[in-house]
């Protein structure tokens, strides 16, 4: 059994050296952080540090230092990057849908159907009764195979209050009024009444879209902008004394 080499205490803390080397053969900012040394042979170890640069995932900067015996100067041997255990390895795979973004969904592009999506949950099913399922299909609007579920309306809900048409927007700080006061607000159906409606007025930023109550812009309905008086202009006056000379 091969003896195990000891830490040597002086090229251990040698770190600073080994990332100067490491640096001045590196694209600028991709060492990163020190990850370690690792024992070589008596008086020789290799420092290892974090490569960020994008296209070296899982790779390491090695910078290999040596001392003498009983000498406390250490020199650096070589410098290289090194591929670490998931280096070549591809990232994990992920389905198409986990992969997709908002935002992402284009003219003809189909997202893919999620069977488990935890913001939709059951919606109608037919019972039999011509008259009850008429009533709930198209009177109630009910005729959907699925719903937003409780946990999908909060996520919207947070969503909307959070974005640019919630009280936090800059046009919501600095306008004179919120939208539940506006003419132009029609308040929405549903668990989101309390809380939302949707902006009808042409000449605002939100208009078409969903608002918070508590959102506000300058076209609201009811405040005015300071209309100043126009300016008085003399009449004009005639020089009957003056003449053009031709």
């Amino acid at each position: 059994m091969a003896a195990t080499i000891k830490t040597d205490t002086t090229l251990s803390a040698a770190v600073e050296v080994a990332r100067a080397a490491a640096e001045s053969i590196a694209e600028p900012g991709t060492v990163g952080d020190h990850e370690g040394i690792v024992m070589e042979a008596e008086r020789v170890g290799t420092h290892l540090f974090v490569c960020t640069s994008p296209g070296y995932r899982g790779w390491h900067w090695a910078v290999t230092v040596a001392r003498v015996s009983r000498s406390k100067v250490v020199t650096v041997s070589e410098t290289h990057l090194l591929p670490g255990e998931d280096a070549v390895l591809a990232p994990a795979w992920l389905p198409y849908e986990q992969r997709l973004a908002p935002g992402d969904i284009g003219a003809g592009d189909v997202l893919p159907y999620v069977a488990d999506d935890a913001n939709l949950e059951a919606g109608w099913e037919a019972t039999g009764d011509e008259d009850v399922d008429h009533m709930a299909q198209w009177e109630l609007g009910l005729g959907r195979a699925r719903v937003l579920s409780a946990e999908g309306r909060d996520v919207a809900a947070q969503r909307w209050y959070d974005g640019a048409h919630g009280p936090k927007a800059d046009v919501s700080l600095k306008a004179p009024e919120m939208c539940t006061t506006c003419g132009y607000f029609v308040p929405m159906a549903g668990a989101l009444r309390s809380v939302f409606g949707v902006c009808a007025n042409e000449w605002s930023p939100s208009d078409g879209t969903v608002v918070s109550l508590d959102h506000g812009c300058g076209a609201h309905s009811e405040v005015d902008a300071p209309r100043p008086e126009p300016e008085q202009v003399p009449e004009p006056v005639l020089d009957d004394l003056a003449f053009e000379t031709l």
